[in-house]
C-alpha cells in the first residue's frame, strides 16, 4: 500500500540480530531497544536507523541517556489499543528532545476532573476516550506529559504516591530489574507502599530507598523475590505483584512503624 519494502524478522527480544543493513524505520518496544544497546552488532544496527519510534512502555531515564547521542531520530510514542496506535510523539535525542508529548494533527487533548488525560481523535474514534493515564498539560494547552496510571497510586495515611514516580526515583539507586513499587491494604493506613526487590540484603535495600524517596513514602515492607513480576511484553504485571505482597510471609519494616 505504502510503496515500502519491508524488513521480514522473527519477534523476539533482539529483532535486529539477524539484519545486515538499517531499515529506515522501525518500531520497537523500550526492552528490544535495551537488549540491542547491549549488543555490540545490534547497537551498530540501531544507531543507523533513520527514525526509531519506541511505544508499548515507559522509557526509563537510563536508556533515554543511552538515546541521546544517537545521530538520527529517536521518538517515544504514546498510544492504546482503542486509538489504533499512537496518537502523541515525543523526541528523546537532538535539539527538540523534549519531556512533553505533541499529539498528531487531527488530534487534541485534555484533562478530566481527576486530571486523567481525556483524548479526541475523531478520524479513528467516535467519541472522547477518558483515559486511566495521570497526565500533565504543558504551559501551551496542547502538549502533556503521563505522571502516573490512575489505578497505581497508593493513598496511605491521607497521602497519595504515584507508583511511577516511586520508582522513577528508585532508578538512581537500583539496576533494571532490581526494585519494583507496589501496595497492600493495611488496617491503619489503608494502603502502604512496598518494595518487591531482587537485593539479597532486605536492609540495603531499604537503606537505599530512604536515600531518595520522601519519608512518607518509604515503603512499609520489602519483599525478595527472585525476579520482578512482567508481562509477556516486559511490563509491570501490577496485580502480580500486589498478589505477592499480599502473600509474602516474611516482613521487613523499614521505618519501625507497623
Amino acid at each position: 500500500v505504502g510503496g515500502l519494502r519491508l524488513l521480514r524478522v522473527e519477534p523476539s527480544g533482539r529483532p535486529l540480530a539477524t539484519l545486515t543493513e538499517a531499515p529506515v524505520f522501525a518500531a520497537m518496544v523500550p526492552m528490544q531497544v535495551y537488549n540491542s544497546l547491549n549488543d555490540a552488532h545490534d547497537a551498530a544496527i540501531l544507531r543507523s536507523i533513520r527514525h526509531l519510534i519506541i511505544g508499548g512502555g515507559q522509557v526509563s531515564e537510563e536508556l533515554e541517556a543511552r538515546l541521546r547521542d544517537f545521530p538520527n531520530a529517536v521518538w517515544s510514542t504514546y498510544g492504546m489499543t482503542e486509538t489504533l496506535s499512537h496518537i502523541a510523539m515525543r523526541r528523546l535525542n537532538g535539539i527538540e528532545a523534549s519531556p512533553w508529548y505533541t499529539p498528531l494533527d487531527g488530534v487534541s487533548v485534555s484533562l478530566s476532573a481527576d486530571d486523567c488525560l481525556v483524548i479526541d481523535a475523531p478520524r479513528v474514534c467516535d467519541s472522547q476516550l477518558t483515559t486511566n493515564d495521570i497526565a500533565e498539560m504543558a504551559d501551551d494547552g496542547s502538549r502533556f506529559r503521563i505522571i502516573g496510571r490512575k489505578d497505581n497510586v497508593v493513598c496511605s495515611g491521607g497521602m497519595k504516591f504515584h507508583i511511577e514516580e516511586l520508582e522513577k526515583a528508585l532508578q538512581a539507586v537500583f539496576a533494571p530489574g532490581e526494585a519494583m513499587i507496589t501496595k497492600r491494604l493495611d488496617p491503619k493506613f489503608g494502603e502502604v507502599v512496598v518494595l518487591l526487590t531482587t537485593v539479597q540484603d532486605t536492609a540495603e535495600a531499604q537503606e537505599r530507598c530512604r536515600r531518595v524517596l520522601p519519608k512518607y513514602s518509604w515503603p512499609r515492607f520489602c519483599v525478595r523475590v527472585d525476579h520482578l513480576p512482567t508481562t509477556p511484553t516486559g511490563k509491570p504485571a501490577r496485580f502480580e505483584a500486589q498478589r505477592i505482597a499480599l502473600c509474602f510471609s516474611e516482613k521487613r519494616i523499614v521505618n519501625g512503624e507497623q
